[in-house]
Formats: C-alpha cells, structure tokens, sequence
C-alpha cells in the first residue's frame, strides 16, 4: 500500500485525503490548526454554486478594481501597495483574458461535475451540514448588469448548467422577504447551500474511519522530494520531525505557492481576502425576516446562505493586500448594512465577523495534477469556489495519483514541467 501525504487541511486537502484512501492509498494528512478547515473554509459563503462560475479575466474587472482603488468599503478593493507577486499575478491576469469564455465553460462544467461526488458522500457518510436545495437567485438592479447576466448564462448553459431569467415579480415570489427595487434576476434551481465547516469537519472524520491519519497541530515547513519519494518536515531546528512518503499533495492553500517553489514548480496563487459575517437569528422575527432562497447581488459583489433556523450567512467582497488576515470594521460594515437594508426586519445586534485568503490562480482556474518530481501533485488554488469545485478536483487529482503508481509499484510517467 503506497504512502501518500496531504499537506492542508481545509476543504481541498479533506476531499482529497478521502478520495484518496477510497481508492486504497495509506494517507497521511497534515494541518497546521488543532482542526480541520479552521482557515478559508472555516466561515465562506455556503454556497454551493455552479451558476457562479463565471471567471474575473475580463476588463470590467480591472476597471472597477481602478476606480474603487481609493473606496475603503468597495466590493473589489486592490492596495495601491506594489509587490512582484502582485504585479506578476496581475500581468497573467490580464494575460487569460482572451480565455475568458472557455475558461468560465470548463470552471462550469467541473462545478456541475463536482455536485454528485460532495453530496453523494455526504449522504453516505450521513454528513449534517445544513444543506438547503432551494437554488441560488441573482439579484441585479439595472439592465446593463442584468444583460450581461444573459450572456453569462449562455456559457453556463454549454457547460452543462440551465438557469432562468425572472422578472421582479418572480423574484418577490421565489423570496418574499427581499426589500428593494430590482430590475430583474437569474435563478438556478439546482444549486444548494450549506455550512462548509460543517462538512468538511464531517468528512475528515469520515476519512478517518476509511484510515486517513489526520495529523493535527503540524506546521509543515519543508517539503522535498526526488524521483521516487518524498520527505515532510515538521517544526523547526532540533524540534523538526521528518516522515518519508511515496508521493505528497499539496492543498495548503495560500501557503501552496511557497511549497511549490521549494519543489521547483511555480504555483502563483495570490491570496484574495474575502469576508463573512454570520447574523445570528435570536429572535422570531429575524428568523422570519431572513431568506431562505441563497442570493448573490451583483453590484456589492456579496453572496448569502441560510445556515439552519437560527443562523444566515453574508459573505464577499475581494481585498487583493497580501497575506494580511486582519478583519477591517471598514470591511464589515457594507455586509451589516446590506443587511439591513435588504432584509430590515433581521436584528443586526448579533454578528459575528470573519476574513479569510482565497488562494486565487491567475486563470481561475484550479492547479491539479502532477508537479516535476514524479511524486509530486497539486490540488490548489480555486479562488472562491472552493467548496464548489472540492469534490470534482478531488477525484481527478485521485485519478492521477492512481494513474502514477502502476500495480508493479513504480512511478509511471516523465515529470511534468510547471
């Protein structure tokens, strides 16, 4: 039985270790926090959202990132602040724009893939995680944006994703507690919400009872490897451990950049800082007042799900200021006050707030496969749709691994360039 590390242990490195030990490698999954999915997937969206998977290469957002530079409380905030990776990950940005169509085709046909395998494993490992299959409204409040919203579904429709336009009137009926004036919206019936915390805490413990060992606490520092094996280390000087493996995945996130370079590959995944805050429903009337149908708002870039009786969840916005986790007041303030302005029977008194790193390709597109040593693989960088990608990703990283280590034992295959 082939040894196999996973480095992460957010949503990515969970799916990926279970994928893994489903098809009969020994894994050993390493993560930095006393638990799983504490960083990124601790306190997202909820959203499980096929219908958002059209990608950023496209000059609106430059635009927009331009004008809003200065606007401390902007959907899209980019710090005037340079830095080479910054620079360097913009300039590919921009480089993928004539991608744009395709690449938003592909990123919708894994989201739709991706559906069966992250709910059929819920459901088999009997996973409570707040899951709600009432679809995902577009809400859009003039008609260049709502037009736009038409061309995207055309994509979305040839990767494999139906959505429907609706009128006002619809929209006050798929959710009767919306407050404001909309020109119009797009509705997705097969997209669902749920707690990504949740899940992936219960699929960890599911791939423990599959003989996944989940090391927690465990800071992985370095990480070699050559043609035939790989070497972890953890913790520093005279306290580092090391263990051998026969191949290692890298899912860490933000971290997979520095990992990789000390690997010889170039993963330049820069981290895009989102927040959340969780309002909690301590009151009938905010129970009542609450959504129940998830909603994504076009203009403010901000997205909600509903996380059981007594909880809703508003998250979005993308901060492009380095590794920096701080929660900004400045930040929070537009989610509260969406809040109330859209939904203003909810009592705002008790909220949560939270930030964490997308860790952002410059396609938007995910890294998954091989790396140039043999026993090397990624399963990085899927921007803000982790959760909705995790289960497809998982499984096609799965089948590469399966696919270098042959029945004879040996790694198959030439290393793959970067």
């Amino acid at each position: 039985m082939k040894k196999i590390a996973v480095i992460g242990g957010g949503i990515t490195g969970v799916t990926t270790a279970y994928s893994l030990a489903k098809r009969g490698f020994s894994v050993t999954l390493f993560e930095k926090h006393r638990y799983a999915a504490m960083e990124t997937s601790f306190a997202n969206g909820g959203q499980l959202s096929a219908s958002n998977a059209e990608v950023w290469n496209h000059w609106s957002t430059l635009l927009k990132g331009l004008k809003w530079m200065l606007k401390s409380d902007a959907p899209l905030l980019v710090s005037p602040k340079p830095s080479w990776h910054k620079i360097s990950w913009f300039a590919e940005f921009i480089a993928n724009m004539p991608h744009y169509r395709s690449n938003t085709i592909e990123t919708t046909r894994l989201a739709v893939a991706a559906r069966r395998h992250l709910l059929g494993w819920a459901e088999q490992e009997g996973i409570d995680f707040d899951l709600k299959k009432e679809g995902i409204l577009h809400i859009y409040r003039n008609k260049a944006s709502f037009d736009h919203a038409g061309k995207v579904s055309q994509l979305l429709a040839e990767g494999g994703l139906p959505r429907r336009a609706v009128s006002p009137s619809e929209m006050r009926a798929l959710e009767p507690t919306l407050a404001g004036e909309y020109y119009g919206g797009y509705f997705t019936e097969s997209d669902s919400t749920g707690d990504i915390h949740r899940f992936t805490k219960g699929l960890a413990e599911a791939a423990v009872r599959l003989g996944v060992t989940c090391l927690y606490e465990q800071d992985v520092t370095r990480v070699t490897a050559d043609a035939t094996q790989a070497c972890v280390t953890v913790g520093h000087g005279e306290h580092a451990t090391r263990a051998v493996f026969d191949g290692v995945v890298v899912c860490a996130g933000t971290a997979s950049r520095a990992l990789a370079a000390s690997l010889g590959d170039r993963v330049n995944i820069y981290p895009v800082k989102g927040y959340s805050i969780t309002v909690n429903l301590q009151d009938a009337q905010s129970q009542a007042a609450a959504p129940v149908v998830s909603l994504l708002d076009d203009e403010t870039k901000l997205v909600t799900s509903r996380l059981g009786l007594d909880r809703f969840r508003v998250a979005g916005t993308a901060e492009f200021n380095g590794y920096n986790r701080d929660i900004r007041a400045d930040r929070i303030k537009p989610l509260v006050d969406w809040v109330q302005q859209c939904f203003p029977g909810v009592n705002t008194q008790s909220v949560i707030p939270w930030a964490g790193l997308r860790p952002m390709m410059p396609n938007m597109l995910p890294r998954v496969g091989r790396g140039r040593s043999p026993c090397v693989f990624y399963n990085t960088g899927h921007g803000h749709l982790g959760w909705t990608l995790s289960a497809i990703t998982a499984e096609m990283v799965g089948d590469v691994v399966s696919e270098a280590f042959k029945p004879t034992g040996v790694l198959q295959g030439k290393p793959v360039p970067a």
